[in-house]
């Protein structure tokens, strides 16, 4: 049995004993809460393919005993599971099954569906759906066109860092300039796993904001570009980005004169509809 997958005490490791003794004990339920969510977070963004045990420790700066007491917990709970061959650990099945209770928290995705389904038909390729959660960004929905190579470059349900793609560039420029700062600063570590540093990220942010659209000469997958918009509900608040990825020939810069207008009309109807929508639940 390797040092991953070694079976600990039942007890409560010391560090987290010594860290909330210190407060008095009254924040030790706060404190483990917190850190199993920061946990499923990273997981999720393992997706299908998982995530070591290594990697949870280096992300959430925790030791390794604390990862894996809290794993084993998630574990008894349905709330992650671990792949008997790989040792990697994924999202478990009663996270779906509690989300789908709220499926109605996130309107921007029903609402979108016909309108992002518009935008594959008329430019052939893929289209995305992102919203923000935190200092991540999450695919809520995705739509093929009919062209025969589709670039299925993200799942929905995915997350990753903000900054990293150009749906997270959009959620970013868009958003408060103070709270887009603190996520850079707070995703640094992530950002620099992807080969970004926060000068870089800076400078993408502020180009997006200036051009109205984010766009990456190379996409996730290789020989793919992908271009971003906004969507804004009927006050001017940012509630999505929409994307569409291609490869590259057929994402040139010359292509974009046709697309941002086709984007931006249908994210402009996606705010009217929201809009309506709001106004029928107040």
């Amino acid at each position: 049995m390797s040092h991953d997958d070694a079976i600990l005490p039942p007890e409560v490791d010391s560090d987290t004993v010594s860290d909330d003794m210190a407060e008095g004990g009254k924040t030790l339920g706060a404190r483990s809460i917190r850190r199993a969510l920061a946990i499923l977070r990273i997981l999720a963004t393992g997706q299908e393919h998982g995530v070591r045990i290594t990697d949870i420790v280096r992300e959430t700066g925790l030791n390794r005993p604390t990862v894996h007491r809290i794993l084993r917990t998630l574990i008894e709970e349905g709330a992650v599971e671990q792949d008997p061959n790989t040792r990697r650990y994924m999202v478990g099945p009663e996270v779906s099954l509690l989300g789908m209770s709220r499926a109605a928290r996130v309107p921007v995705k029903s609402v979108a569906e016909p309108y992002l389904r518009h935008i594959a038909e008329q430019c052939g390729d893929s289209v995305f759906l992102t919203i923000r959660s935190g200092f991540d960004s999450i695919c809520v929905d995705r739509k093929t066109g009919s062209y025969p190579v589709k670039v299925l470059s993200i799942e929905v349900g995915a997350r990753r860092p903000l900054g990293v793609s150009v749906s997270g560039l959009v959620l970013l420029a868009f958003a408060d300039p103070d709270d887009s700062e603190e996520v850079i600063l707070g995703n640094e570590q992530r950002l620099a796993s992807h080969g970004l540093d926060l000068s870089e990220v800076r400078r993408r942010i502020n180009e997006t904001r200036s051009l109205g659209y984010a766009y990456s000469q190379v996409g996730v997958v290789p020989g793919t570009r992908a271009l971003a918009l906004p969507i804004f509900d009927a006050n001017q608040q940012l509630v999505a980005s929409v994307a569409v990825s291609a490869l590259a020939d057929r994402l040139s810069p010359e292509r974009l004169a046709s697309l941002i207008p086709l984007i931006r009309h249908q994210a402009e109807l996606i705010a009217k509809r929201l809009g309506e929508v709001q106004a029928r639940h107040h």
